[in-house]
């Protein structure tokens, strides 16, 4: 069981970071402004906040539950 919730967490977060990177990824390479974003600096930055928060998270699963 441990494995396995362990296994879906890190799916979760992946997941989870893989969407904002897309995000970012939008954000940078759109010749167009996005309406609802105004900021599209702010919003890069926000969107790396959580990068940073999902990709820590997957480094604590192997630092501590994994190693």
């Amino acid at each position: 069981m441990r494995d396995l919730l362990l296994k879906a967490f890190q799916a979760y977060c992946t997941g989870h970071l893989e969407r904002h990177k897309a995000n970012i990824e939008n954000l940078i390479t759109a010749n167009v402004g996005v309406a609802e974003h105004p900021d599209i600096i702010e919003t890069i930055g926000k969107e790396m906040e959580l990068v940073a928060k999902y990709d820590e998270q997957l480094r604590m699963v192997d630092k501590h539950f994994r190693g």
